[in-house]
């Protein structure tokens, strides 16, 4: 299992749970769009030749900002990953993955 971690905007953490969902993340036992989040801030400083989505070049923002995680059969990361930064509002999006275990792999 792949475990994908993304941080989003408030406004647009829906809109990527979901993206992230229809390609097949999320998915537990007979469940489905099965997702974890913890609000935040995120904070960047848009540099030259950057077209930030909120905020202007130079000046540092704070924006209030979802993680959001989900599972994912390795299969299909690359994938939900993908969809999930389409349709995320940045150009520079925040997200990491990594490896989990199951009890099977114990």
């Amino acid at each position: 299992m792949i475990v994908i971690v993304i941080f989003a905007p408030l406004p647009h953490a829906d809109t990527v749970r979901q993206a992230l969902a229809a390609a097949g993340a999320g998915s537990l036992g007979t469940y489905s769009a099965c997702s974890f989040s913890a609000p935040g801030e995120g904070r960047f400083r848009p540099e030259a030749g950057a077209t930030p989505t909120i905020g202007q070049v130079g000046d540092l923002e704070v924006v209030d900002e979802v993680r959001i995680e989900a599972v994912c059969e390795r299969s299909k990361a690359k994938a939900a990953l993908t969809a999930a930064l389409a349709a995320h509002p940045y150009e520079e999006v925040a997200y990491h993955c990594y490896e989990a275990l199951t009890l099977e792999d114990l």
